[in-house]
């Protein structure tokens, strides 16, 4: 680590730091570390077959990914890829061809990043570093192929090729060689491909910045769908190949409009025949706030269903919903009613049911974890098939609809593939062999549900851990979840850098801090308002307030020292981490930030969006300065406790200059603060070892700031 200036000078921290190096291990006899809470296998990737009773997973061993298969009706996790090293490279795009013969993934890249995510990443240093490949290899087991540089591959419904993107460009090769090579060329970024059931026609999108449009390719030809000065996307075959159905959107440009007000983004669902290349309009968003494009997980969720029904996700009622429509038009029917969300959305093989996750069930507290559910295509008659006290995602539907897999998970037990009987929802874990012997799982604590409110009246959900026992009054942390959109659950995460956090939140209370996970305005699981919600951001940041609130309620707490609160979080909670030390340093003691955005004039360039244009938004400046206000940069003057600074310097999210900017201004303000630069490393953590260092390195922070 590095060690900035300290109002005792540099030689005495340093001298301090060895002090504790001493000590440390002293204190820490007999009880586990960080690593140990980060010992579970977690899946990142669960996919079934079309036929039949076949599920593929991938499956993160302390760095090590590798893929596993199992087959009904005994569900015996088999591996079948051999990658030994915690070398950073991810597999993504999971699939299984339609005769259940072969497995094609993609190995490499970072699929969560803003920018970069098929380049490369080498967090090992390696001298020649692994590029973003597609392979394939047999269920049954053998080679793995390595088919051709690419990403997001779909499997022919022959089975015998795949077609996949390269250069922004439809690519193809067959499922057992590499003999890639070119299938068409076209102006823009060719996605979103999809074959017809007969394997004829290859339906794709094509994006050209301010427009976008649909194409068919079919005999070496390439035909526009209903072309237009629209942005179209998220195409879709009908199940006779006649007919697709897209998402419409208005094209860029107009008179520029306000960048503080909060207005309509309008969509709408048409069909398509495609050979009369007519385009009509099946239905229209309404256009309120709440009816604007759905922005969680998969989007607008569009499937053509069985029963000639268009299934699809909208929040015009408040809630992440599901809805289907007949193709020949009419009233929309709303599947999933009631105050819950759903995602993870997938369409059964046959057409005629969504299976997805939603934070619903039987308990009040549901709101706070994730159950798997399904539900008809054509009807509201939504069935939880994991109630309880664990959380449960990615659903898909197996055995002729008599099944689902799913990934499961309880506070004690890490996540694992599951299946589950949907008539008496019996259950089967999926390589419970696998857990290694040392993980601490005695030592997990089961999160509490707090609810408070803020200074303005929102009303704020968090996860309390608190270790039974100990100190009267112990020290606190704020932890703050990233994003924003997302929910910290009363138990495991779907996400593995949620995951993260879950176990290094529990190795914090096992050192006897008491924890609180904000839920703070911005992230789902609540509602519409409370996502998209009023003055937060770069528009004002009033999401801070609910930080402010978290810390608030810990300091009224009997058992919390209030001299003691620290705050730390990763991303948008790096963020929001500065700004609490920024704007309440008497409040929060000290805190990490990892990467964290600091200056919202960097991060999103405003300064530079009208450059070159004669017309501005008409509260541009005005824009500028909030931003300003709402960027821990601006506090900096009010900025006194320590910090600790964790960045990679191959983020692809936040951009790694956010950090060394505001350690320029800490230091000559004479702020206390620390430093721990990740060489090429992602904003994921890709290599187990690097996460392990970065959590140990909160850990240890607190330890010797609070304690």
């Amino acid at each position: 680590m590095i060690y900035g200036n300290e109002d005792n000078g540099c030689y005495i921290h340093r001298m301090k730091k060895f002090f504790f190096i001493f000590i440390l291990p002293l204190q820490l006899v007999g009880q586990n570390t960080l690593a140990d809470f980060k010992k579970y296998p977690f899946p990142t990737e669960l996919v079934g077959s079309k036929k039949g009773n076949k599920i593929a997973f991938a499956l993160d061993e302390q760095g090590k990914r590798n893929v596993y298969v199992a087959e009904g009706p005994s569900y015996i996790a088999r591996k079948l890829t051999n990658y030994n090293l915690d070398d950073g490279q991810e597999i993504t795009s999971l699939t299984i061809s339609d005769d259940g013969h072969w497995i094609v993934f993609v190995r490499g890249g970072d699929h969560g990043a803003n920018w970069e995510s098929g380049l490369p990443l080498n967090p090992t240093g390696d001298a020649k570093p692994f590029t973003v490949k597609i392979a394939s290899i047999p269920f049954n087991g053998g080679e793995v192929k390595y088919l051709s540089e690419g990403d997001y591959p779909v499997i022919h419904p022959d089975s015998k090729s795949i077609t996949f993107i390269k250069g922004g460009q439809a690519w193809t090769s067959s499922i057992d060689s590499a003999n890639a090579k070119n299938l068409f060329t076209t102006r823009g970024t060719v996605g979103d491909l999809e074959w017809n059931a007969a394997g004829t026609s290859l339906l794709f999108n094509s994006d050209r910045g301010d427009h976008s449009i649909n194409g068919i390719f079919t005999n070496s030809m390439v035909k526009w769908v209903a072309p237009s000065f629209t942005r179209d996307e998220s195409p879709h075959w009908s199940p006779d190949g006649n007919k697709i159905v897209f998402i419409r959107r208005p094209g860029v440009g107009g008179t520029p409009d306000s960048m503080l007000r909060r207005y309509h983004n309008p969509w709408s669902i048409y069909t398509a025949d495609i050979h009369s290349d007519k385009a009509t309009l099946l239905w229209k968003a309404p256009t309120t706030l709440r009816g604007s494009v759905p922005t969680t997980h998969g989007g607008y969720n569009l499937h053509w269903a069985a029963n000639d029904r268009i299934v699809f996700l909208s929040y015009h009622d408040g809630w992440p919903h599901l809805y289907s429509i007949p193709s020949s038009g009419g009233k929309e029917t709303l599947l999933t009613p009631g105050n819950f969300m759903c995602e993870h959305i997938s369409l059964s093989p046959d057409g005629k049911y969504l299976s997805f996750s939603a934070n619903t069930g039987p308990e009040k507290l549901d709101l706070e974890r994730r159950h798997a559910a399904i539900v008809s295509v054509d009807k509201a008659d939504l069935k939880v098939i994991t109630p309880g006290t664990g959380n449960e995602w990615a659903p898909v539907m197996l055995e002729n609809g008599n099944a689902i897999a799913c990934i499961a998970s309880n506070v004690h037990d890490s996540p694992l593939p599951a299946i589950i009987k949907i008539s008496d929802q019996s259950k089967t874990m999926i390589g419970e062999e696998l857990k290694p012997d040392d993980f601490p799982k005695d030592k997990m604590i089961t999160p509490k549900q707090v609810i408070f409110t803020s200074s303005d009246g929102v009303t704020v959900h968090a996860d309390l851990f608190v270790q039974e026992g100990g100190a009267a009054r112990k020290p606190a942390i704020v932890y703050i979840h990233g994003g924003p959109p997302r929910q910290m659950l009363l138990g495991w995460h779907y996400s593995d850098y949620y995951s993260n956090a879950f176990a290094s939140n529990q190795y914090l209370a096992n050192q006897g801090f008491v924890v609180l996970a904000v839920n703070y305005r911005l992230g789902i699981g609540y509602g519409y308002e409370f996502h998209q919600a009023h003055r937060a951001g770069m528009n004002g940041a009033s999401e801070y307030l609910d930080i402010k609130a978290g810390g608030e309620w810990l300091a009224r707490q009997s058992f919390v020292d209030a001299s003691k609160i620290g705050v730390y979080g990763g991303s948008y909670g790096g963020f929001l981490t500065a700004m609490a030390l920024a704007k309440d340093s008497k409040l929060f003691a000290a805190g990490v930030d990892i990467h964290g955005v600091h200056d919202w004039g960097i991060s999103r360039n405003i300064m530079n969006a009208f450059n070159g244009k004669t017309e501005k938004a008409p509260d541009y400046d005005l824009a500028i300065r909030t931003a300003w206000l709402s960027s821990p940069v601006a506090y900096v003057n009010t900025w006194k406790s320590p910090v600790l600074f964790i960045h990679a310097d191959d983020d692809r999210n936040v951009r790694f200059n956010q950090t060394t900017d505001l350690i320029q201004r800490l230091d000559k303000k004479g702020v206390p603060y620390e430093t721990m630069m990740i060489v090429d490393d992602s904003h994921h953590w890709m290599k187990w070892d690097n996460a392990v260092k970065v959590y140990s390195a909160v850990g240890d922070y607190f330890m010797r700031k609070l304690k």
